[in-house]
Formats: C-alpha cells, structure tokens, sequence
C-alpha cells in the first residue's frame, strides 16, 4: 500500500536496483547517495581545511561548553542547538582541527540521511544530483564544518518535506514520523524563528489532507526543539515576547527591507554585508542565483505535466517561507541565511534537469546532457573562484587573533581574564578571557564594573582607529597592533 502511494504522488514508479549475487537488494539504491555525502565530506576537509580558526558566532556557540574561554555574552537570537552539537569534542578539547573534522564528518552523513528520506519519492538519479548541486555551493562548503546553525537547519527543513510528504501519503510510514519527529526538532532546536517558517507549508499540507498523526508528531517535534529557547526566554530575557523584541532590534529591526541586492552582493564571498555597500559581483557569479528559481518552476512545471505536483510543490512552498524573511524583511545579508531554500530548491531544480537531459523513454538526449555536463562543471569553477579566496582570506583574520591572543599572554593579560573593544568577542575566546561590553547588542557591563575588575584582574581592551578609549584605560600602558592600539592593565600579584 505504502509503495502504491508513494507511486501516486510522485506519477512514476520507483526504480528498482539490480540484485547483486550474495548482496542486499537495495545497496544500488544506497550507493550514489552515499557517494554524495562522503565526497561532500571529503571536499570541506580538502578545501576549507581543519586548521581554519574559530569565527566570531562560532566562538559564542562553543564557548557555551568550552573548558578553554568563559562562555561568551548570548544574545537573544541566539540558540543553544550549535553549543549542544559541537558539545561531544568541543567539552573536553580545545583542538579546532579535531572540532572541524567531526562537523564534517557529521555534515556529510546529515546530508546523505536527508538524501534517502526522499528516495521512495523521486529516482536516484534525481537525488544524487540535487545533493550534488546542494554541496557544490561555496555557502554549504564553507559552513558545513563550522559551528553555525544554518546548515543544520537546511538539512532538518530537507528531511522534514520529505518525511512529511511519505507520511501524509502513507500514514503507516513508521520511519517517515520518526524522522519527521527528528527533524523538526533539529531545525527548531538551531533557529526557532527559521524552523517555523520552512514548516508552514508543511502544516497546511497536513492540515488539508486532515492527518491528525501527522500534525501532532510534526508540532511535538518542533515544540521539543523550541523548549529551551522558550524557557531561556522567561529565565533570562524577560520573557519571549522581550525576546522576539530584543532579537528583532539586533537585526536591524524587522520589516519591510528588500534585502535581494544585499545577498547578490554576497554571493561574490562576503560572509556578512552589514552595511551592504559596493559593486555587485559579476555576472559569471551571480548566474548560478537567476537561474536557480527559474529552473525550479520549470521542476514544477514538469511535475504538475506528471501529475505529481505535491512532491514538488512543497519544498518550493517552504524555501519561499524560509527566504521571504531574509530577501524583503532585514537590512543587510549573509550568504548562509539561505542555505535552507538552497535546499529545497535543489529538488525541484534537478528533477527539471533530469527530466531536460532524458528522453520520455528514459534515453539520453546527448545535445542536452552535453550540455548540462557544461554548465556543471561552469558552476562548479565559479564555486571554487569564490570559495578558495574567501578561506585564505578568513583564515588571515583568524590569524591575527590569534597573534593578537599571544599578545596578550605576553603583556601578562591571562586568564582569569577581561577583554572589551574592538572585536573583544573571538579574541577573548582565543586568549582564555571572558569579554565585555557596555554599549551595543553585546553589552552586559558597565564602565564601572570593568574598572573594579582591572584592580584584581588583568583587563585590556582593544581601540580601533576613530573609536573613543574608553574612561577606565586612559592611564593604562598601550602598545600598537597592527591599526589596532591595545590598553591593558595587569594587577602586581599579592
């Protein structure tokens, strides 16, 4: 019965892999997904590379389990599913190296699981190709192995469709709810906000069909991985509607913001366009961008001509949910904020390829496929362009932390220590030290307070050129990094 269903919504047949002499009937079916996760895998290792420092969010998260730094200031977007990833090495090692191949190793096996959630909906073949599309980004590249969330919601927004469109469509889908269940709670338990919005689609779909199952392991699974964030809320934030607000005014406050030139600008290896100022990257980078959509209502197109819309219909449904906030609702840009439309589109995206390349038959279009093959390994180039520069040059700033760090160590700033200024945040996590600030959405001090520490404990703050020293260093001694000027003040022991 279930496998009828699933024939119904998708209007084809799934495919059935070969019996190998003496082996499982399904590893054909298993294997190219597979191969998808491992050389994603393989890629973050090669290309971003383990050595790559900490960045400033990912020193927030970690420094939340961390035994080498204090945990840092935690603002209220912020949630605590990153710190409770990483917490399995980042609890007992300081090694970066060691953090790095553990989420990649972990990447790689989320993005195949997330894979074969879909296979009794689509072909292999049209599976393996969106994970290819998906993991060839310079975006899902250079966060796979890093200690963010938005990754982690992507794969939880991509097996959560999946898992839902198996379940209405069969309710006796054990693994379906299970992994519906699982899922949610992933994407709720990164970003509440953003597991949401990519789960609406999915809970008027339920609702429509009137599974009531369905509903309620869909609901239990997000509320499992939002109750933290709403507790925290009432313990620390004053409450959620506080929160939601104080999360609103870091982001520049919601609202109409058409924010769609800030993440073109970002696609040409910006981490972060704020304030998003500048020419906008070629042609040849932003490509990729136009066409994806296109290409995804073609996908449509061709499932709604199969009569199979639903399977296609809602992951496009729920990467606009997950886009529409961060393209028209904030200020500025971050490539990673669209890793979950990525996602989803790449679905539709490669069913439409398939579909392009093949005859109805099944036979090859050589002009077409010759073509495809083309435009690929064009896309795959321009990724590289992008990627290989951006990790250079994000490893050269974690570097300067780090030296600044030694700096530190070397004027006798060390832990237990203070550090506030100019990106207090990720140097004090690199040097041991807990930071501080009096203004701005990190503040969780006063001048008062860092003055009295600096009589028991070595505190320094870091002034940037045009930044007013604050009152409590003026008399302390001062040596120049770089542009930087660095204030310490170390305490003659007892």
């Amino acid at each position: 019965m279930a496998g009828h269903a699933y024939a119904t919504l998708v209007g084809t047949r799934r495919e059935r892999a070969p019996r190998a002499p003496g082996g499982p009937r399904r590893a054909g079916v298993v294997w190219p997904l597979a191969t998808v996760g491992a050389v994603f895998t393989a890629a973050q290792l090669l290309l971003v590379r383990p050595g790559l420092g900490l960045g400033w969010d990912e020193t927030v998260y970690v420094s939340q389990v961390s035994g080498h730094a204090p945990a840092a200031f935690f603002s209220a977007p912020r949630a605590r599913g990153v710190s409770l990833l990483v917490a399995p090495v980042a609890s007992w090692s300081s090694s970066t190296p060691l953090l790095r191949v553990y989420l990649a190793l972990l990447s790689g096996l989320a993005l195949y699981l997330a894979l074969r959630a879909w296979r009794p909906l689509f072909p292999v073949r049209v599976l393996t190709l969106a994970g290819t599309l998906f993991a060839s980004l310079w975006i899902t590249l250079f966060y796979g192995p890093q200690a963010m969330p938005n990754y982690w919601v992507a794969i939880g927004a991509l097996t959560a469709t999946a898992c839902t469109l198996r379940a209405v469509t069969a309710p006796s889908d054990r693994t379906a709810l299970w992994g519906l269940a699982a899922s949610g709670a992933l994407m709720a338990w990164m970003r509440p906000m953003d597991a949401a919005l990519a789960a609406l689609p999915l809970l008027v779909l339920v609702l429509l069909r009137r599974r009531w199952t369905v509903l309620a392991v869909l609901l239990g699974g997000l509320a499992a991985g939002a109750v933290e964030w709403v507790v925290e809320a009432y313990t620390a934030y004053g409450g959620l509607l506080n929160r939601l607000s104080d999360g609103s005014d870091i982001q520049g406050g919601l609202g109409w913001h058409l924010a769609v030139a800030d993440q073109l600008r970002s696609l040409g290896g910006r981490t972060l366009c704020r304030p998003c100022t500048g020419t906008l990257p070629g042609p040849a980078v932003t490509l990729w961008w136009f066409a994806l959509p296109l290409l995804a209502l073609l996908g449509l197109a061709v499932a709604v001509r199969a009569r199979r819309a639903a399977a296609t219909l809602l992951p496009l449904a729920s990467a606009v949910m997950a886009a529409f906030p961060y393209l028209f609702m904030i200020g500025y840009a971050a490539p990673r904020f669209l890793l979950p439309a990525y996602a989803l589109l790449a679905i539709p995206v490669a069913d439409a390829l398939c579909r392009l390349t093949t005859t109805p038959g099944g036979a090859r279009r050589p002009v077409a496929t010759t073509l495809a093959v083309l435009a690929l390994a064009a896309h795959l180039t321009v990724q590289l362009t992008v990627l290989l520069p951006l990790v250079d040059r994000t490893a050269a700033a974690h570097r300067d932390w780090s030296r600044t760090a030694a700096t530190l160590h070397r004027l006798g700033v060390r832990e237990p220590c203070l550090l506030t200024g100019h990106e207090a945040i990720p140097v004090a996590f690199y040097a041991g030290c807990s930071s501080a600030a009096t203004t701005g959405h990190n503040a969780n001090s006063t001048s008062t307070a860092i003055a009295r520490t600096a009589r028991h404990r070595p505190v320094a703050t870091l002034v940037a050129p045009g930044d007013r020293l604050p009152d409590y260093a003026r008399t302390w001694p001062s040596v120049r990094l770089g542009e930087l000027r660095l204030y310490y003040a170390v305490p003659e022991g007892p």
